[in-house]
């Protein structure tokens, strides 16, 4: 899957954007810059819950929290910041997709699918949809992931996004978006016994990226009459 991380330049940058004249917590925010410089993520979060403490519950620093929590993968507490966030301001699309990504880290794919569907209505970005069909597949809803793998055809692709695939133990290869799509694609219609449409999905995904090793396996397989592989 796509990597996602903030740099602590991108971090460092939005607290100075947001920086309050307040001086009672001009230390604090002083401290939090020098913890994140010397990546101490205890004592960042921990000058980012003063600060949290003293601005209120409407705190902008709250977010900063969350990409904390997210960067150091403490997903359970990452998923309760975003869901405060959340209950004020539910249009923050950076927010609703470090809550689907941490829901799914948690094993909650579910409610991660629930987030991803809200977000694809907000951001009308192909990935996005694409991870929305990806957690239908893993639940074997596959009709409500068919719906999702079109939407994502749908969708503009700005061709920056590639996808991870482990072609085996030591080896793991970047494909475009667009060839993940149609791998996707086949291997939700090889489920609803569709081989035809599999077979033309695996195809169009070698043609889209003629190195990428599943869906030219999984092409070959259909052919054969074998199992796919999905991952």
């Amino acid at each position: 899957m796509r990597k996602y991380y903030i740099t602590l330049s991108a971090l460092l940058a939005f607290i100075s954007f947001y920086a309050q004249d307040t001086p009672d917590i001009t230390v604090e925010k002083a401290v939090l810059k020098q913890a994140l410089i010397y990546n101490d993520e205890n004592i960042a979060a921990n000058s980012l819950y003063n600060i949290i403490a003293k601005e209120g519950e409407t705190s902008i620093y709250k977010d900063s929290l969350a990409y904390l929590y997210f960067t150091g993968r403490k997903f359970p507490s990452c998923f309760m910041v975003c869901s405060d966030i959340l209950s004020r301001d539910g249009n923050k699309q950076d927010v609703l997709e470090m809550q689907a990504i941490s829901l799914e880290n948690m094993g909650a794919v579910d409610k991660a699918a629930q987030v991803y569907a809200k977000l694809v209505t907000k951001s009308a970005n192909n990935f996005h949809a694409y991870k929305l069909a990806n957690l239908y597949f893993a639940m074997k809803k596959y009709d409500e992931a068919s719906m999702a793998i079109q939407k994502a055809l749908e969708l503009k692709d700005d061709g920056t996004i590639k996808v991870s695939y482990a072609v085996n133990k030591n080896y793991s290869q970047q494909v475009t978006l667009l060839a993940a799509i149609s791998n996707l694609k086949g291997l939700i219609e090889f489920e609803q016994e569709k081989n035809d449409l599999a077979k033309a999905s695996f195809q169009k995904a070698v043609e889209l990226d003629p190195e990428f090793v599943l869906a030219k396996e999984n092409l070959q397989a259909v052919i054969e009459g074998k199992q796919v592989k999905k991952e």
